[in-house]
């Protein structure tokens, strides 16, 4: 689910799919009410993707290690009671899909959910990875409906994940290099996946999102209050431009 490998190839000039637009989510017409297992339902986009199921009469199941029936990735006595009654599932891998073992862990759900009678999984993907395309393939491959959003970095890291503390703090040091990233907002991701999770017509689609330029990391704005930030390369960084570690989840 990260973007682990930045390039500089030119991004959509919105945040686009890699192959057919899908209607917009929140305006569309969608198919019957549905429940729809939501991993990662507390996360970035987990805990959207929830919020537009509910208004739009969908009932949004919550998949964490908290919630009324349990949910772990790294457990499976907690996928069949999750995957009861549920008619989609969102699939938000944590703690990420390049850590080792992910494939094999969604893989293995993505069976259980399609044994389960689950019709439809939408995957939280990142561009880029070699892990995470296999993890696509295994979606692909667990005989169900499905589809993958696969994204670039999230906006919100800055705002909301563990980028946050040294924005504040105002220096920012990362192995990115020169590196530039067409960076996403995670509120067109959850627009996208819920239309996927609850609309016809995207089925075997893997929707490639960016944002509508090329930024680096430091011309990603000052934090809150205008002090200046300052985003420090740090040597070792990948050749390519990507920073190694997390880019996304959930």
């Amino acid at each position: 689910m990260n973007e682990n490998t930045k390039s500089n190839q030119q991004p959509a000039a919105t945040a686009a799919p890699a192959t057919a637009a899908p209607a917009t989510a929140v305006t569309a017409a969608t198919t019957a009410v549905r429940t729809v297992l939501v991993t990662g339902g507390t996360g970035k986009t987990g805990s959207r993707v929830a919020e537009r199921l509910t208004a739009l009469g969908h009932t949004a199941r919550i998949g964490s290690r908290t919630a009324p029936v349990p949910f772990d990735w790294a457990d499976d006595s907690t996928w069949d009671a999750a995957l009861e009654g549920v008619d989609a599932a969102y699939l938000a891998y944590y703690p990420d899909l390049a850590f080792p073992g992910a494939v094999e862990t969604v893989g293995a759900f993505a069976r259980r959910a399609a044994k389960a009678g689950v019709g439809r999984l939408v995957l939280l993907s990142g561009r880029g990875e070699e892990a995470a395309q296999a993890a696509e393939a295994a979606v692909a491959e667990a005989g169900t409906g499905w589809t993958v959003v696969r994204c670039a970095w999230f906006d919100q890291n800055f705002s909301e994940s563990f980028f946050l503390d040294p924005v504040l703090a105002g220096e920012l040091a990362l192995p990115t290099g020169v590196a530039v990233e067409p960076f996403v907002d995670v509120d067109d991701i959850a627009d996208v996946a819920a239309a996927a999770l609850t609309e016809d017509g995207h089925d075997g689609e893997v929707y490639e999102l960016t944002g509508p330029r090329l930024l680096s990391f430091a011309d990603v704005g000052p934090p809150p209050g205008g002090a200046p930030r300052r985003a420090i390369p740090v040597p070792g960084g990948a050749q390519d431009g990507g920073p190694p570690g997390e880019g996304h989840a959930q």
